[in-house]
C-alpha cells in the first residue's frame, strides 16, 4: 500500500564498506533494521541508520497525504543498495619529486521501504506480464 524511497548521494563512505552495511538490513523490519544499525560497529551504519529514519519518515508523510493508516511496525526494507558515487583524486607527495595518488571514493545509498501487501502486488503484476 504504502512504499517510501530515500536516497543520500555523495556520502564519503567507499561502496564495499557500505554494502556490508545495507546487506544486513535487506528484507528486515523497519524497527528491526534500525536497532541493528545501532549497535552496529561500522562506520557506515551512521548514515544508513540516518537514511532509514528519513525514509520512516517519507512513508509517514505518504500515508498522510493519501488518509491512510500507516503502522510503522508494518514496513519493511523491501530494496536497499548502493551504488559508486564520483571519485575525489588527491596527490600525496613522495619521495624524489614523484606524486602519489589518493583515491577518495564516494556513495550513493538507496533505501524503499514498503508494507507487505505492496510487494505481493508487485509480485501479481510482474507475473502477468510474463517478467520474472
Amino acid at each position: 500500500m504504502v512504499e517510501s524511497i530515500a536516497r543520500v548521494k555523495h556520502i564519503r563512505v567507499t561502496p564495499t564498506k557500505a554494502r556490508r552495511v545495507v546487506n544486513m538490513i535487506r528484507g528486515k523490519q523497519a524497527q528491526e533494521a534500525l536497532a541493528i544499525l545501532k549497535f552496529a560497529p561500522q562506520g557506515a551504519s551512521t548514515p544508513v541508520y540516518k537514511l532509514v529514519e528519513s525514509a520512516i519518515a517519507n512513508a509517514r508523510v505518504k500515508a498522510d497525504a493519501s488518509n491512510s493508516y500507516l503502522g510503522v511496525e508494518d514496513l519493511f526494507v523491501s530494496s536497499a543498495y548502493v551504488d559508486e558515487g564520483t571519485t575525489l583524486k588527491r596527490f600525496q607527495p613522495r619521495a624524489q619529486g614523484r606524486a602519489f595518488q589518493i583515491l577518495k571514493r564516494t556513495s550513493h545509498i538507496t533505501i524503499v521501504l514498503a508494507t507487505p501487501d505492496e510487494t505481493a502486488d508487485a509480485a501479481v503484476v510482474s507475473k502477468k506480464s510474463g517478467k520474472k
